[in-house]
């Protein structure tokens, strides 16, 4: 009779040490989650922190600019009151004004002034430091300008194909139901950039949410970002696409999120951002198919991440790809 209490008693505490050991593994999972979270609330905050300060910089300096402005009015109208005589700078001035030999901004300082009775000449040494001042940065931004007006012209100039759509495997980290939009997911997804991309994609008829979840995927990432009822998306998600069915396309076993999709018939590197004016992503969807055996491809030519193999959707043959 004792026996068998004492091996009663062992079984009910053995279930009971199992029930603990499977809480405690539950309980693991669920510090782990909330680690994740954590971590993407952070680098959110960093992220509106400096947009925020970026913003402010901005402010004050468009504020300190007109200040100058004003204040080199007033220091020519005082000049001009004292008989100083104004020269203006050379149109090719702005060739030389990077040369620390060149002057021609300090011009008007030299130049004497006219006698006169009840005014004295002002001071050339501040005008000629404003001027000089002036003249310096005018040529940057000028070539500032210069240089975002002519690199979308380099891009318009190149043949349109694949190599010009910024495709990475990505991973999208969570998604939850958009707030206005039944059938849209919103996600936020790792594509190798500091902080997580949000993507706004119309998923919710073919997709289940649980199945949204911490899984890999194929990004465009040089889309220009777009508000979906109310929530920009900075992404598009990759997809086999018929009108009864959708799958996600597959990066190869390995590739990590960032690693750039590539076509060996057509090497190149994508555009920064696809001019929506151009219809360069209209021009190239329509040549992107899975084959026989569910490859992706474009023009025949496999998405191929390098030294790790060819994304896939799971068994959507001769589909189209958006």
């Amino acid at each position: 009779m004792f026996l068998a209490r004492s091996l009663a008693r062992m079984a009910t505490n053995s279930t009971v040490l199992n029930r603990l050991e499977q809480r405690a593994s539950e309980a693991d999972q669920v510090i782990v989650y909330l680690k994740q979270q954590v971590a993407l609330l952070k680098e959110k905050a960093i992220l509106q922190a400096s947009l925020r300060e970026e913003k402010k910089l901005r402010v004050e300096n468009a504020k300190l600019k007109k200040e100058i402005d004003t204040l080199k009015e007033h220091l020519v109208k005082a000049e001009v009151k004292n008989g100083v005589k104004q020269v203006g700078v050379p149109v090719n001035a702005s060739a030389d004004s990077n040369s620390s030999t060149s002057t021609p901004a300090v011009q008007p300082a030299s130049v004497k002034p006219i006698p006169s009775a009840s005014a004295k000449p002002v001071p050339p040494a501040p005008k000629a430091v404003g001027e000089e001042k002036k003249k310096k940065e005018r040529p940057e931004k000028k070539g500032e300008k210069k240089e975002k007006k002519t690199a979308p012209a380099d891009d318009d100039a190149r043949e349109v194909n694949v190599s010009r759509l910024d495709l990475r495997v990505g991973r999208i980290i969570s998604a939850k139901k958009h707030p206005d939009a039944d059938s849209l997911y919103v996600e936020e997804v790792d594509v190798g950039e500091p902080a997580p991309r949000t993507v706004v994609s119309g998923l919710v008829k073919h997709i289940p949410l649980d199945q949204m979840q911490n899984r890999m995927a194929v990004l465009l990432c040089n889309l220009k970002p777009a508000k979906m009822r109310g929530v920009l998306s900075q992404a598009m998600v990759m997809c086999a696409s018929s009108p009864d069915k959708v799958e996600i396309l597959d990066p190869p076993s390995g590739a990590v999120p960032g690693e750039r999709i590539t076509f060996q018939s057509f090497p190149g590197e994508p555009d920064k951002e696809l001019n929506p004016k151009k219809k360069t992503w209209e021009q190239i969807q329509p040549d992107l198919l899975t084959d026989e055996q569910c490859v992706a491809t474009y023009k025949g030519a496999a998405f191929e991440v390098s030294g790790k193999g060819v994304c896939k959707a799971q068994t959507m043959a001769k589909s189209n790809i958006k």
